[in-house]
């Protein structure tokens, strides 16, 4: 068994406890081990154990191998250690003797905290420098593996068959310029992400930017060779982009313009989903819809009931003429009038006729 295993370090604090058996210390048989947790947090579920037993009376001294056990950072062992004088519980390390109770030992164990703590931000920049320099070779560093790819000796080797399907989503993307055509088109087609999901703009969007397509590995920003293969040629690529950096300033433009919408808030599916106005464009001519949030989000088909996305000139017009069937009632015109006289006598304006009279022409799809 190793000496620095965490059964190695349990055997020699229990073996200093029961040195100390004429001082009347005993060892409980609860065990406050935190294996597969970083010292540099407190936020451990043994390490809460612990708390709780202090506070409970139940604990007189912690015995620890070493201190950078029980924590690495200054700021946290500062915080353990007011809740140890709170309760008057010490705190003996086996390999490094020291007692809390007297200043000597405090300012012994500040100072073997703080290198501790050293040691950890050294280490730490050790590994982000030599991510750095891995990154800036080309080298894969691990994390999600791209569609497309597979990991093999720490090297991303592409995958034939996922690689055809990344050129087939940068294909239709070139092709249509569209992305809700897209998503729907890669949903007829059942492809799927690499965790198994439909595409939505988000995913769709990562994809077309992810520049180990183009055999590059980015680090920070910027881009460097990589060992890797590249999956998507540079025309491609360029063609795509080309595409996102038009349909930018054509979103641009367009959500300067009104889109009108007369059941904006007030239309519902039968579950309760709010629908929304969306719009299409072909040409210069504009067909506006309502679309519920459930198509929007895309949830699955099994979960949602009825319509899920409505023409905007069709039902508004089927709502304008229920209302107007509904006015030619007197009793019902006579209250309508008389809430909207109690509650909006703005209405009544003559401006605002004006705009209710142009308002149902521009709203036409």
């Amino acid at each position: 068994m190793e000496f620095n295993s965490l059964d190695a370090q349990r055997e020699a604090c229990e073996a200093y406890i029961a040195s100390q058996k004429a001082e009347g210390w005993v060892c409980l048989r609860d065990k406050y081990d935190d294996g597969g947790f970083s010292g540099g947090t407190l936020e451990r579920p043994a390490l809460k154990d612990l708390i709780a037993d202090i506070e409970d009376g139940l604990i007189d001294i912690v015995v620890v191998y070493k201190i950078d056990r029980l924590s690495r950072a200054l700021m946290d062992f500062s915080k353990l250690v007011e809740i140890f004088d709170k309760h008057g519980v010490t705190f003996v390390s086996v390999t490094q003797s020291f007692n809390t109770t007297t200043s000597m030992g405090r300012l012994t164990l500040n100072i073997l905290l703080s290198f501790a703590q050293f040691e950890r931000e050294v280490i730490g920049e050790r590994i982000r420098d030599k991510v750095a320099a891995s990154r800036k070779k080309g080298i894969w560093m691990g994390g999600p593996v791209p569609l497309g790819y597979t990991v093999k000796d720490r090297k991303l080797i592409v995958d034939p068959a996922e690689a055809e399907t990344v050129r087939t989503i940068f294909t239709l993307y070139a092709r249509s310029s569209s992305t809700a055509e897209v998503i729907r088109e890669l949903d007829a087609r059942s492809i799927l992400t690499k965790t198994g999901r439909p595409y939505d703009k988000t995913s769709l969007l990562k994809t077309l930017h992810n520049k180990v397509y183009r055999g590059l590995a980015v680090h920070k920003g910027t881009a460097y060779p990589g060992e890797h293969d590249a999956i998507i040629d540079e025309a491609l690529w360029d063609d795509v982009h080309h595409v996102i950096a038009n349909n930018r300033v054509k979103r641009v433009a367009i959500a300067k313009e009104p889109s009108p919408a007369l059941l904006r808030g007030l239309i519902f599916t039968e579950t309760g989903v709010a629908m929304t106005p969306h719009h299409t464009k072909k040409g210069t001519r504009r067909y506006r819809y309502y679309v519920s949030m459930d198509a929007i989000k895309k949830r699955p088909k099994a979960e949602i009931r009825g319509p899920q996305r409505l023409p905007g000139g069709v039902v508004e017009d089927a709502v304008v003429g229920e209302i107007r069937r509904l006015l030619r009632t007197p009793e019902v015109a006579a209250r309508v009038l008389r809430k909207l006289c109690s509650t909006k006598p703005s209405f009544f304006m003559p401006s605002r006729f004006k705009n209710v009279l142009n308002e149902r022409p521009r709203l036409r799809p």
